[in-house]
Protein backbone atom coordinates (compact mmCIF):
# COMPACT_ATOMS: atom_id res chain seq x y z
CA UNK A 1 0.00 0.00 0.00
CA UNK A 2 1.35 3.45 -0.62
CA UNK A 3 2.15 6.72 1.71
CA UNK A 4 -0.85 8.04 0.44
CA UNK A 5 -3.06 5.27 0.87
CA UNK A 6 -1.13 5.10 4.30
CA UNK A 7 -1.58 8.84 5.58
CA UNK A 8 -4.80 10.24 4.99
CA UNK A 9 -5.02 13.70 5.03
CA UNK A 10 -6.50 14.96 8.84
CA UNK A 11 -9.24 16.40 9.14
CA UNK A 12 -11.14 18.37 11.91
CA UNK A 13 -12.12 15.56 13.73
CA UNK A 14 -8.79 13.93 14.31
CA UNK A 15 -7.62 16.87 15.37
CA UNK A 16 -10.58 17.42 18.01
CA UNK A 17 -10.12 13.52 19.27
CA UNK A 18 -6.11 14.03 20.01
CA UNK A 19 -6.93 17.23 21.86
CA UNK A 20 -9.59 15.39 24.18
CA UNK A 21 -7.05 12.49 24.41
CA UNK A 22 -4.56 14.91 25.43
CA UNK A 23 -4.64 15.17 29.18
CA UNK A 24 -2.59 18.07 29.52
CA UNK A 25 -4.51 20.03 27.26
CA UNK A 26 -8.00 18.89 29.00
CA UNK A 27 -7.00 19.72 32.01
CA UNK A 28 -4.85 23.25 31.39
CA UNK A 29 -8.51 24.16 29.23
CA UNK A 30 -10.50 23.03 32.16
CA UNK A 31 -8.77 25.31 34.53
CA UNK A 32 -8.23 28.12 32.28
CA UNK A 33 -12.15 28.00 31.36
CA UNK A 34 -12.60 27.69 35.31
CA UNK A 35 -10.31 31.13 35.63
CA UNK A 36 -11.81 32.99 32.60
CA UNK A 37 -15.53 32.08 33.95
CA UNK A 38 -14.55 33.38 37.52
CA UNK A 39 -13.78 36.77 36.17
CA UNK A 40 -17.02 37.13 33.48
CA UNK A 41 -18.83 36.65 36.53
CA UNK A 42 -17.21 39.33 38.55
CA UNK A 43 -18.46 41.76 36.12
CA UNK A 44 -22.44 40.90 37.16
CA UNK A 45 -21.79 39.47 40.89
CA UNK A 46 -19.60 39.11 43.78
CA UNK A 47 -20.69 37.93 46.94
CA UNK A 48 -19.80 40.70 49.07
CA UNK A 49 -19.00 44.70 47.60
CA UNK A 50 -15.36 44.95 48.05
CA UNK A 51 -15.31 49.22 48.23
CA UNK A 52 -17.39 48.17 51.69
CA UNK A 53 -14.98 48.70 54.68
CA UNK A 54 -16.43 46.48 57.59
CA UNK A 55 -13.99 46.86 60.51
CA UNK A 56 -16.29 44.33 62.67
CA UNK A 57 -15.58 42.03 60.00
CA UNK A 58 -11.70 42.01 59.84
CA UNK A 59 -9.66 39.05 60.10
CA UNK A 60 -12.28 36.52 59.72
CA UNK A 61 -10.89 33.14 59.02
CA UNK A 62 -12.82 30.85 56.24
CA UNK A 63 -16.39 30.36 57.04
CA UNK A 64 -20.00 29.43 55.72
CA UNK A 65 -20.67 33.41 55.25
CA UNK A 66 -16.68 34.30 54.12
CA UNK A 67 -15.55 31.25 52.07
CA UNK A 68 -11.80 32.86 51.92
CA UNK A 69 -12.34 34.81 54.90
CA UNK A 70 -11.67 38.76 55.23
CA UNK A 71 -9.02 41.23 55.41
CA UNK A 72 -7.28 43.63 57.66
CA UNK A 73 -10.32 45.87 56.52
CA UNK A 74 -13.20 43.11 56.38
CA UNK A 75 -13.34 42.86 52.74
CA UNK A 76 -14.60 39.35 51.58
CA UNK A 77 -11.05 37.48 49.84
CA UNK A 78 -13.06 35.63 47.85
CA UNK A 79 -14.58 38.48 45.49
CA UNK A 80 -11.33 40.22 45.99
CA UNK A 81 -9.69 37.48 44.10
CA UNK A 82 -12.97 37.12 41.50
CA UNK A 83 -12.37 41.45 41.06
CA UNK A 84 -8.31 40.25 40.97
CA UNK A 85 -8.87 37.37 38.16
CA UNK A 86 -10.46 39.94 35.98
CA UNK A 87 -7.47 42.53 36.18
CA UNK A 88 -5.04 40.06 36.07
CA UNK A 89 -6.47 38.81 32.64
CA UNK A 90 -6.97 41.77 31.06
CA UNK A 91 -3.26 43.28 31.81
CA UNK A 92 -1.84 39.69 30.33
CA UNK A 93 -4.32 39.44 27.59
CA UNK A 94 -4.13 43.14 26.36
CA UNK A 95 0.48 43.00 26.70
CA UNK A 96 0.33 39.96 24.67
CA UNK A 97 -1.72 41.41 21.90
CA UNK A 98 0.56 43.83 22.02
CA UNK A 99 3.25 41.80 21.66
CA UNK A 100 1.83 39.55 18.80
CA UNK A 101 0.51 42.47 17.14
CA UNK A 102 3.71 44.42 16.71
CA UNK A 103 6.74 40.99 17.18
CA UNK A 104 4.74 38.89 14.19
CA UNK A 105 4.72 41.04 11.81
CA UNK A 106 8.46 42.35 12.46
CA UNK A 107 9.45 38.92 13.02
CA UNK A 108 7.94 38.06 9.23
CA UNK A 109 9.05 40.92 7.75
CA UNK A 110 13.12 40.37 8.68
CA UNK A 111 12.61 36.76 7.72
CA UNK A 112 11.31 37.69 4.45
CA UNK A 113 13.78 40.65 3.45
CA UNK A 114 16.88 38.82 5.47
CA UNK A 115 20.41 40.59 4.64
CA UNK A 116 21.04 44.17 6.86
CA UNK A 117 17.57 44.41 7.64
CA UNK A 118 16.99 41.50 9.34
CA UNK A 119 20.10 41.97 11.20
CA UNK A 120 18.56 45.09 12.45
CA UNK A 121 15.58 44.13 13.76
CA UNK A 122 17.41 41.21 15.60
CA UNK A 123 20.10 43.80 17.14
CA UNK A 124 17.19 46.11 17.98
CA UNK A 125 15.04 42.74 19.85
CA UNK A 126 18.37 41.83 21.44
CA UNK A 127 18.46 45.54 22.88
CA UNK A 128 15.08 45.44 23.61
CA UNK A 129 14.70 42.01 25.20
CA UNK A 130 17.64 43.04 27.63
CA UNK A 131 14.90 45.31 29.97
CA UNK A 132 13.12 43.01 31.46
CA UNK A 133 9.10 43.78 32.11
CA UNK A 134 9.84 44.94 35.82
CA UNK A 135 12.88 47.18 34.98
CA UNK A 136 10.45 48.78 31.59
CA UNK A 137 7.37 49.31 34.30
CA UNK A 138 9.68 51.44 36.96
CA UNK A 139 11.24 53.62 34.33
CA UNK A 140 7.73 53.84 32.68
CA UNK A 141 6.52 54.87 35.95
CA UNK A 142 9.18 57.10 36.77
CA UNK A 143 7.85 58.95 33.66
CA UNK A 144 3.85 58.80 33.94
CA UNK A 145 3.04 56.92 37.12
CA UNK A 146 2.19 53.51 38.49
CA UNK A 147 -1.25 52.06 36.82
CA UNK A 148 -2.28 49.06 35.25
CA UNK A 149 -2.04 50.73 31.83
CA UNK A 150 1.74 51.24 32.20
CA UNK A 151 1.83 48.07 33.61
CA UNK A 152 0.51 46.85 30.10
CA UNK A 153 3.08 48.69 28.00
CA UNK A 154 5.95 47.80 30.04
CA UNK A 155 4.95 43.71 29.66
CA UNK A 156 3.92 44.44 25.90
CA UNK A 157 6.89 45.98 24.79
CA UNK A 158 8.72 42.92 26.31
CA UNK A 159 6.59 40.54 24.76
CA UNK A 160 7.48 42.03 21.20
CA UNK A 161 10.67 40.72 20.99
CA UNK A 162 9.72 37.53 22.10
CA UNK A 163 7.36 37.05 19.58
CA UNK A 164 9.66 38.39 16.68
CA UNK A 165 11.86 36.13 17.73
CA UNK A 166 9.33 33.15 17.00
CA UNK A 167 7.86 34.22 13.85
CA UNK A 168 11.39 35.03 12.36
CA UNK A 169 13.17 31.50 13.05
CA UNK A 170 9.64 29.36 11.78
CA UNK A 171 9.52 31.66 8.67
CA UNK A 172 13.16 31.10 7.70
CA UNK A 173 12.51 27.80 7.89
CA UNK A 174 9.43 27.38 5.92
CA UNK A 175 11.23 30.21 3.14
CA UNK A 176 13.53 27.51 1.48
CA UNK A 177 10.16 25.18 1.29
CA UNK A 178 9.33 24.17 -2.70
CA UNK A 179 5.71 25.43 -2.05
CA UNK A 180 6.96 28.54 -1.15
CA UNK A 181 9.65 28.78 -4.61
CA UNK A 182 6.45 27.73 -6.78
CA UNK A 183 4.31 30.88 -5.24
CA UNK A 184 7.20 32.93 -6.34
CA UNK A 185 7.56 31.52 -9.33
CA UNK A 186 3.97 32.32 -9.86
CA UNK A 187 4.52 35.77 -9.40
CA UNK A 188 3.24 36.30 -5.39
CA UNK A 189 5.69 39.08 -3.38
CA UNK A 190 7.17 38.49 -0.42
CA UNK A 191 3.74 40.07 1.75
CA UNK A 192 1.19 37.58 -0.09
CA UNK A 193 3.70 34.47 0.56
CA UNK A 194 3.93 36.01 3.98
CA UNK A 195 0.28 35.91 4.58
CA UNK A 196 -1.19 33.40 2.87
CA UNK A 197 1.84 30.24 3.50
CA UNK A 198 3.61 31.86 5.96
CA UNK A 199 1.16 32.57 8.95
CA UNK A 200 -1.04 29.69 8.35
CA UNK A 201 2.47 27.18 8.79
CA UNK A 202 3.49 28.95 12.02
CA UNK A 203 -0.01 29.57 13.67
CA UNK A 204 0.62 26.37 16.14
CA UNK A 205 3.90 27.98 17.30
CA UNK A 206 2.83 31.15 18.05
CA UNK A 207 -0.20 30.23 19.86
CA UNK A 208 1.81 27.81 22.10
CA UNK A 209 4.11 31.19 22.74
CA UNK A 210 1.31 32.82 22.72
CA UNK A 211 -0.10 30.89 26.01
CA UNK A 212 3.57 30.56 27.33
CA UNK A 213 3.57 34.75 27.38
CA UNK A 214 -0.09 34.77 28.86
CA UNK A 215 1.06 32.91 32.01
CA UNK A 216 4.48 34.97 32.20
CA UNK A 217 1.78 37.88 31.86
CA UNK A 218 -0.18 36.53 34.76
CA UNK A 219 2.90 36.48 37.26
CA UNK A 220 4.45 39.85 35.30
CA UNK A 221 1.05 41.96 36.45
CA UNK A 222 1.15 40.22 40.11
CA UNK A 223 5.20 40.63 40.81
CA UNK A 224 4.53 44.55 39.19
CA UNK A 225 1.29 45.18 41.70
CA UNK A 226 3.52 43.39 44.47
CA UNK A 227 6.02 46.35 44.26
CA UNK A 228 3.14 49.14 43.85
CA UNK A 229 3.46 49.50 40.01
CA UNK A 230 0.75 47.38 39.08
CA UNK A 231 -2.96 48.00 39.52
CA UNK A 232 -3.89 50.77 42.12
CA UNK A 233 -6.14 50.79 45.21
CA UNK A 234 -9.03 49.99 45.56
CA UNK A 235 -9.01 47.90 42.22
CA UNK A 236 -7.74 44.22 43.71
CA UNK A 237 -5.04 42.93 42.55
CA UNK A 238 -3.49 39.50 43.12
CA UNK A 239 -0.10 40.64 43.85
CA UNK A 240 -1.29 43.89 45.92
CA UNK A 241 -3.27 41.17 48.27
CA UNK A 242 -0.02 39.13 48.35
CA UNK A 243 1.93 42.42 49.47
CA UNK A 244 -1.00 43.42 52.16
CA UNK A 245 -0.71 39.91 53.04
CA UNK A 246 3.21 39.84 54.45
CA UNK A 247 2.69 41.62 57.66
CA UNK A 248 -0.23 39.29 58.77
CA UNK A 249 1.10 35.89 57.55
CA UNK A 250 1.10 34.28 61.01
CA UNK A 251 -2.15 35.34 62.41
CA UNK A 252 -3.97 35.49 59.22
CA UNK A 253 -2.68 32.57 56.84
CA UNK A 254 -5.19 32.75 54.38
CA UNK A 255 -4.92 35.84 53.08
CA UNK A 256 -1.33 35.04 51.31
CA UNK A 257 -2.54 31.46 50.64
CA UNK A 258 -5.93 32.22 48.22
CA UNK A 259 -4.21 34.80 45.73
CA UNK A 260 -1.14 32.34 45.76
CA UNK A 261 -3.13 29.68 44.48
CA UNK A 262 -4.88 31.49 42.44
CA UNK A 263 -1.52 32.75 40.87
CA UNK A 264 -0.57 29.35 40.99
CA UNK A 265 -3.60 27.65 39.41
CA UNK A 266 -4.03 30.24 36.33
CA UNK A 267 -0.13 30.00 35.62
CA UNK A 268 -0.53 25.97 36.22
CA UNK A 269 -3.63 25.83 33.86
CA UNK A 270 -2.13 27.78 31.25
CA UNK A 271 1.59 26.06 31.28
CA UNK A 272 -0.70 23.28 30.68
CA UNK A 273 -2.44 24.51 27.63
CA UNK A 274 0.61 25.14 25.94
CA UNK A 275 2.24 22.11 26.08
CA UNK A 276 -1.31 20.21 25.17
CA UNK A 277 -1.37 22.62 22.56
CA UNK A 278 2.14 21.64 21.28
CA UNK A 279 1.64 18.12 21.74
CA UNK A 280 -1.50 18.04 19.31
CA UNK A 281 0.63 20.11 16.53
CA UNK A 282 3.88 18.06 17.02
CA UNK A 283 4.13 15.92 13.38
CA UNK A 284 5.03 12.92 15.14
CA UNK A 285 1.50 12.57 17.01
CA UNK A 286 -0.43 12.58 13.74
CA UNK A 287 1.50 9.24 12.66
CA UNK A 288 -0.39 6.56 12.20
CA UNK A 289 0.56 3.06 13.17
Amino acid sequence: MSDAAQHKPETLNDVVWRALANRSFVIGLLITLAVAAMALVSFFWTPFDVTRLVVADRMQPPSSTHWFGTDHFGRDVLSMIMLGSRNSIAVALVAVGIGMGIGVPLGCWAAARGGWIDEALMRLNDLVFAFPALLSAVMITAVFGPGAINAIIAIGIFNIPVFARVARAGALAIWPREYILAARAAGKGPARITVEHILPNIANLLLVQGTIQFALGILAEAGLSYVGLGAQPPMPSWGRMLFDAQTVMVVAPWLALFPGCAILLTVLGLNLLGDGISDIFDPRARRRP
